[in-house]
């Protein structure tokens, strides 16, 4: 029973087999152009090893009907794709032009041939259509991706063709981060684009995006190299999959950044093997190895379609409205489901008809050749195999070899020349801040240097008119130079255009002016402590609180007492507080000094008490105020900041003509800054300079009309060697000084991380104060203000002479009233002795004395 079954399956499968069975010779047409990408090569290569291969197409043979010189016209496609069909082929192969490649498309569409196209895909796709290239939509992602991981901000993009903007979609209707800021095509029918490149260079384009065929990339590469666009400090992304066939050499060690896409995978091992059987080759474009899967492709549906129905292969007539072959549609439909690995990698189709899940190898060049830095892959996307690390001290290593070009401008105590009395050349010619500070960042990262002066002598500005950058800023943008250092502010204009390191120095805007006038103390400057209503109202409470002791004084009984105590009934009470006591008693009480009387009421020790209270806090206060003002030096300034600089008009001021400080002012929203940035654009003459040092000497000519705003460090260099300047009132604003490099430098994050290491170990600010308080007279400023803080400040004549004045007012005021007393003692009892006179002439006799006395009821005296 068993070996019955086996038999009749065996049978079966022989029958199966035999109506199955695919005819021994299978012809397949190829339409080709000039043969210069091989595309015929490969075709014919392709079919021998399909051939020679009994695992595929076992019983059948591939048999290439080839029809050459199409050259692009598609009338001469057209009768050549007919003469093929006449012989009865199973599927066309080509053209790769686009006129003969449609006209191809559009017969086999009607006679339901398939048509394999391994060219650049367009849109447009015919249903008997199979295209091995990677989907323009692939392509946009991938260039995308690419740039957005490079963090490009402004490039541009250059193409050759419409229909090729397909695949810049990504970037061109992308995120709005992602857009180019310069796009152009070029003029097919010139050959010169230096003009061109030129005009993108001046515009600051360092970032660019190629997407033109491979000779025209490699003309465009030449021409950019004439023009110094290949250095360190450009970046090509080039769309062509076909860089690694160009001859890259003469950019090898030029630096610039080429980064490419490449679909082959050159690691295979069936790679390598058909490299060496087609005589040797080193190289092979995109198109050719396509053609070469399209063939396997070809085949592998075949064999599979075989295993499932009769294959009938007859000749086709193009004049013929009903001749089609009928296993063209399911031979495409197997196309489409097959999944082999090819040269290109893996052959795939989405439901669409569409290549899928294709991984792009991404290239870049090295000085050793085109270097795989990862892929990119339509499923997981982009992936870098070098790692950041990796490529940081890849960038590092390379900085071993190179020699930088330092822009900056004679600025002290930044960059300034060598008092020598003998010639100096090169770098040693020059000290400063920024000398050192390229030195230690030199010393960390091992390259060499050579300073190089500004010609215009200017940090950067951009002129609104022609949009080009002069000073600095503009020796980048033309690539004369590596490296900026000086006194060079952040800012965002500058930002756009350059890159910067990190800070080595933080500052801000500030106001340089001359110092406040010290102005002589008045002669009763002892009389400052307490303000003139003060001094008026103790005047009032002295006079009213004497008046109410006198008054409460005279209404208490317990302030009259007997002038005679040895008379217990006398006649009369006296009372010590008269106006006169009252007054000298609460004067004695606010000099503390007190008095010979004293209250003995209540009423009137309340009274006593209250203004003793009020005494104490007042000479206290008073004391400790004046203290502060006899020995604090009073200094006097028009301007406390720049607010008040804004508010007056009478003192002008300025800034560096082009700098940073004049573009704050320019671009603040601020309606105080604003104000001051009309008053100093519209002063005439100029109240700009051309140099921080000039702002310093208009400042120390103005005496006093002129202020000067500048960065708060050259200010703080300026007051330490001019004691007679000082700085007004506190920062503007807040910013830095950078390093400034040309745009995508790869250098700037090794600078940077140098900058951040002297910055934590201390080197930073050792510069700082080598350079401000000990280097070419710095600090003499700074120790005649600690000397002076140090010593206690003497009280001059002038400060106390007042209270000289007052003590010889006193004096003199007492002597004439001593002598008034005098004088009015004198005259008072002269007149008593003339009254006692005449009435002891008139009423006493001359004989006896004694009667005299009782006459005039005058007692002897007691003895």
């Amino acid at each position: 029973m068993t070996k019955l079954m086996q038999f009749c399956w065996i049978s079966l499968c022989l029958w199966f087999e035999f109506i199955a069975a695919v005819p021994e010779v299978v012809r397949i047409g190829g339409l080709f152009d000039t043969d210069e990408n091989r595309q015929e090569y490969a075709f014919q290569k392709a079919i021998e090893r399909v051939n020679a291969n009994r695992n595929i197409l076992p019983r059948a043979k591939l048999v290439p009907q080839i029809e050459n010189s199409v050259q692009g016209d598609s009338f001469r496609a057209n009768k050549k794709a007919c003469n093929i069909l006449r012989k009865g082929v199973a599927a066309i192969f080509g053209p790769q032009s686009a006129a003969a490649a449609r006209h191809t498309q559009s017969i086999c569409d009607t006679m339901e041939v398939p048509h394999l196209e391994t060219r650049q895909f367009k849109m447009s796709r015919g249903s008997c259509l199979v295209n091995l290239f990677p989907h323009p939509m692939a392509l946009s992602e991938a260039f995308a991706s690419v740039v957005k991981s490079f963090g490009w901000k402004n490039y541009a993009i250059i193409y050759e063709d419409l229909d090729d903007l397909v695949h810049l979609q990504g970037l061109i209707g992308g995120e709005h981060y992602l857009k180019p800021s310069f796009i152009t095509r070029l003029n097919s029918e010139i050959t010169d684009h230096r003009p061109l490149l030129k005009k993108m260079k001046n515009m600051g384009f360092s970032q660019i995006v190629i997407d033109c065929t491979t000779e025209k990339t490699l003309a465009l590469l030449k021409q950019a190299q004439q023009l110094g666009m290949t250095g360190s400090y450009h970046s090509y992304l080039l769309t062509s999959l076909d860089i690694h066939t160009l001859n890259l050499d003469e950019f090898r060690y030029a630096g610039a950044n080429l980064t490419a896409f490449k679909l082959i995978n050159f690691n295979r091992p069936e790679f390598k093997k058909i490299l060496h059987d087609w005589d040797n080759a080193t190289t092979m474009k995109t198109e050719t190895a396509l053609m070469y899967d399209a063939v396997y492709l070809f085949a592998k549906a075949l064999h599979d379609l075989d295993a499932s129905q009769q294959i009938d292969i007859n000749p086709i007539s193009c004049d013929s409205t009903v001749d089609t072959f009928s296993h063209g549609f399911s031979l495409i439909n197997y196309m489409r489901v097959v999944e082999i690995e090819g040269l290109s990698g893996l052959i795939k189709f989405d439901n669409q008809g569409f290549r899928t899940n294709v991984q792009f190898d991404i290239i870049t060049l090295r000085e050793d050749g085109l270097k795989t830095i990862g892929t990119w892959n339509s499923t997981s996307g982009l992936n870098f195999s070098q790692t950041y690390t990796e490529t940081y001290t890849e960038i590092v290593e390379s900085l071993q070899t190179k020699h930088f070009i330092i822009t900056t401008l004679l600025s002290a105590p930044y960059f300034t020349r060598k008092p020598s009395s003998e010639l100096l050349t090169g770098n040693n010619q020059f000290e400063g801040y920024v000398v050192d500070l390229i030195g230690e960042i030199a010393r960390i990262l091992g390259f060499n240097y050579t300073f190089r002066i500004v010609p215009d002598g200017r940090h950067g500005s951009m002129n609104r008119a022609t949009h080009e950058w002069d000073g600095m800023i503009g020796e980048l943008l033309e690539q004369r130079a590596d490296l900026a250092v000086a006194d060079l502010t952040i800012t965002y204009d500058r930002e756009q255009v350059v890159d910067f390191t990190m800070p080595f120095m933080n500052l801000g805007i500030s106001v340089l002016y001359r110092k406040p006038i010290r102005h002589s103390p008045n002669l009763f400057s002892f009389l400052s402590p307490l303000s003139f209503d003060v001094w008026l109202y103790m005047a009032t409470a002295y006079l009213g609180v004497s008046l109410l002791l006198f008054i409460l004084a005279r209404f208490s009984p317990y302030e009259w007492e007997n002038p005679h105590p040895c008379k217990k009934d006398p006649e009369v009470l006296q009372n010590q507080f008269s106006l006169i006591n009252s007054l000298w008693f609460v004067i004695g009480t606010l000099m503390q000094q007190g008095s010979d009387i004293v209250p003995k009421a209540l009423s009137t020790r309340i009274v006593a008490g209250t203004w003793w209270f009020f005494t104490l806090i007042m000479i206290s206060s008073y004391t400790a105020n004046l203290a502060a003002f006899l020995t604090v030096e009073r200094l006097e300034s028009p301007i406390t900041s720049a607010e008040d600089l804004a508010k007056q008009s009478t003192i002008k001021y300025g800034a560096l003509r082009g700098g940073s400080t004049a573009a704050f002012f320019r671009d603040s929203n601020i309606s105080t800054y604003q104000r001051m940035w009309t008053v100093m654009e519209s002063a005439r003459p100029s109240i700009f300079t051309e140099s921080n040092q000039e702002g310093v000497e208009r400042v120390l000519r103005g005496n006093g009309n002129y202020a000067f705003l500048m960065e708060s460090t050259s200010i703080e260099y300026v007051t330490e060697r001019h004691c007679t300047l000082t700085q007004i009132g506190g920062m503007i604003d807040s910013k830095g000084y950078g390093i400034a490099t040309p745009p995508n430098s790869p250098f700037r994050t090794p600078i940077s991380s140098a900058i951040l290491k002297l910055q934590e170990g201390g080197t930073l600010h050792a510069l700082k104060t080598k350079w401000w308080k000990e280097k070419r007279g710095g600090g003499s400023c700074t120790d005649e203000m600690h000397q002076k803080n140090n010593n206690a400040n003497e009280l001059t004549l002038a400060s106390v002479g007042g209270v000289f004045v007052v003590l010889l007012v006193g004096l003199g005021l007492a002597c004439i009233v001593a002598v008034g007393e005098f004088l009015w003692r004198l005259r008072m009892e002269a007149l008593e002795g003339r009254v006692r006179h005449d009435l002891i002439s008139s009423h006493v006799p001359k004989t006896k004395p004694y009667d005299i006395l009782q006459k005039v009821d005058l007692q002897p005296p007691n003895y």
